[in-house]
């Protein structure tokens, strides 16, 4: 069933989410806010893609040691994969008994929160820590950019990927737009910093920003972009939010007095997140 959630607040978004019986909710730990006594809560390594709610060591799932074995091997996978990733380790997971239950989540950056809802026909791929919750019938994944377009775009080399039926909540900084790139020719370019979720089909790339001439050296110095933008090709909806983590990072630094970006921002900004 669709997960039914409420979206509160201006600056700092949250989502109230309202269970039914037995109906479970999981999210990435730090993300919990609030929950109802009637509310179970269960931190896991594994997610909802090696099982589901099944967990254990019991069950009809496996297959006595064998089954026991494969199971923690696809569960040490996905962790290696999470911590490689950068993710947390663990999900916490929430189940309501005898009851309806209340749970509420939040994000960790000032910004809004965004209701996906997944019918199994297209995955949607979020950028790191996007990742709020979603209902146990949604899969998390880690999807790897390939090595030339993640090493140049930074932020595009890992990306969170959901599929399956069901209701997933994201999280971003600032305000969100929604785009379509077939509403612009085909193709958009934007900040690296600034892709929050896009659905699969949504070719994604980063492109070098001009060439290796004094315009494009003027833009990677002065222009604060860096050497790099982002690119999205396609027919699908792109999310995008209107603050970056590394200009927030920057802005604070600036107000502590300890920024030493200088005037030029772009390829000398010393921000290392």
């Amino acid at each position: 069933m669709t997960l039914q959630q409420e979206i509160v607040g201006n600056a700092m978004q949250m989502a109230v989410v309202s269970l039914s019986p037995g109906q479970t909710v999981y999210c990435e730990a730090g993300k919990f806010l609030f929950k109802t006594t009637n509310v179970t809560m269960e931190t896991r390594l594994s997610g909802p893609s090696s099982g589901g709610q099944q967990q254990g060591g019991g069950g009809s799932g496996g297959s006595g040691m064998g089954g026991m074995l494969r199971q923690a091997m696809g569960t040490a996978m996905q962790v290696g994969q999470r911590v490689l990733a950068g993710e947390s380790m663990a999900f916490q997971y929430f189940t309501s008994q005898g009851g309806e239950g209340t749970v509420g989540f939040a994000g960790v950056l000032p910004g809004e929160m965004r209701a996906l809802e997944l019918d199994g026909t297209r995955a949607w791929f979020a950028e790191k820590d996007a990742f709020v919750a979603a209902e146990s019938s949604v899969q998390f994944g880690i999807a790897f950019q390939g090595g030339r377009t993640g090493m140049s775009g930074g932020e595009g080399f890992v990306l969170e990927k959901f599929t399956g039926h069901g209701t997933v909540l994201i999280a971003g900084a600032g305000n969100f737009i929604d785009l379509n790139p077939a509403d612009f020719g085909g193709r958009i370019e934007v900040d690296t910093g600034c892709v929050v979720a896009f659905e699969e089909g949504i070719q994604y790339g980063v492109q070098r920003v001009g060439g290796l001439n004094r315009q494009g050296l003027m833009n990677a110095v002065f222009g604060g972009e860096g050497l790099s933008l982002a690119t999205l090709e396609g027919n699908g909806r792109v999310i995008l939010q209107s603050l970056t983590i590394e200009s927030l990072a920057n802005a604070l630094k600036k107000a502590q007095g300890g920024d030493k970006q200088g005037p030029t921002g772009g390829m000398f900004s010393t921000h290392a997140g």
